[in-house]
């Protein structure tokens, strides 16, 4: 399933999912704990990115690791160091993301209730340095990736 989609490794097709929704989840969730008036506007859009990244991020890594498995057969000990790199901050990607997603839909959630304003500052702060650590990791894969791809540029 995170093989190969038409011979094309299904990594290389949904990356970019990950690169575009983790950043924009982590945008949105930092708007949303700083910004108190725009929080009903925005509120479904921060919802769903908070469904849709942690899942990019899941096939994303799963799909990377079956590409991996394919390549390391042939692959020198050099690219291995380097894949792995880019596989930790992946694997790193996700967890900070699936949390950032998780604190994001429960302080959508809460907000439209009447939680303590102590429930909501908390989970204001937790959102935006769980959205800096993400977004963090995002750059730190992708750019780890890049490398293993195209070497140094």
């Amino acid at each position: 399933m995170f093989d190969q989609i038409n011979g094309l490794p299904v990594h290389v097709l949904v990356l970019h999912a990950a690169v575009v929704f983790v950043p924009l989840l982590a945008l949105g969730a930092i708007v949303y704990a700083l910004v108190g008036p725009w929080r009903a506007k925005i509120g479904w859009a921060v919802l769903l990115l908070g469904i849709v990244a942690p899942i990019c991020t899941f096939v994303a890594k799963e799909s990377g690791q079956k590409l991996y498995d394919r390549l390391a057969p042939n692959m020198s000990a050099n690219g291995k160091v380097i894949l792995d790199d880019h596989m930790h901050f992946g694997t790193m990607t996700f967890w900070f993301t699936l949390a950032l997603g998780l604190v994001s839909i429960v302080a959508v959630i809460l907000a439209r209730g009447s939680a303590p304003k102590i429930v909501q500052w908390v989970l204001s702060a937790a959102m935006i340095v769980l959205a800096v650590i993400a977004g963090y990791y995002v750059y730190r894969t992708g750019d780890s990736g890049a490398h293993a791809v195209w070497g140094s540029y």
